[in-house]
């Protein structure tokens, strides 16, 4: 009896990937192993970088927090600890975007913890 091989199913599966690697360079688009390597790598990549993501937008709001709050004598530690103790719950994003796009509201925040 002859060998039964699923050359469909091995067919669609290299065609996904090989459609995920559009794009790249030379033979990384179209040869199945070096693609497949690329494709692979290129998860990892964007798994990893989905969490750094994360810290990165968090570091760049409280930049602009703490640039926002030394312009009026407060560092960036007072500032977060004087709004937990007045019961302000403004996240970092809405904190940041206010500093950077609304300046006189961001000056209201700071009057009322001070």
């Amino acid at each position: 009896m002859p060998r039964s091989v699923n050359s469909v199913a091995k067919r669609a599966r290299r065609k996904k990937v090989i459609k995920q690697a559009k794009g790249y360079f030379g033979r990384r688009k179209n040869v199945w192993t070096v693609a497949k390597n690329a494709v692979d790598k290129a998860m990892q990549y964007s798994y990893r970088d989905r969490r750094n993501k994360k810290r990165t937008f968090r570091a760049l709001w409280i930049t602009r927090i703490n640039a926002g709050a030394r312009e009026h004598g407060l560092s960036y530690s007072q500032f977060m600890g004087k709004l937990k103790a007045n019961d302000i719950e403004l996240n970092r994003k809405v904190l940041a975007d206010l500093a950077m796009n609304n300046p006189e509201a961001f000056k209201a925040v700071i009057q009322k913890v001070k």
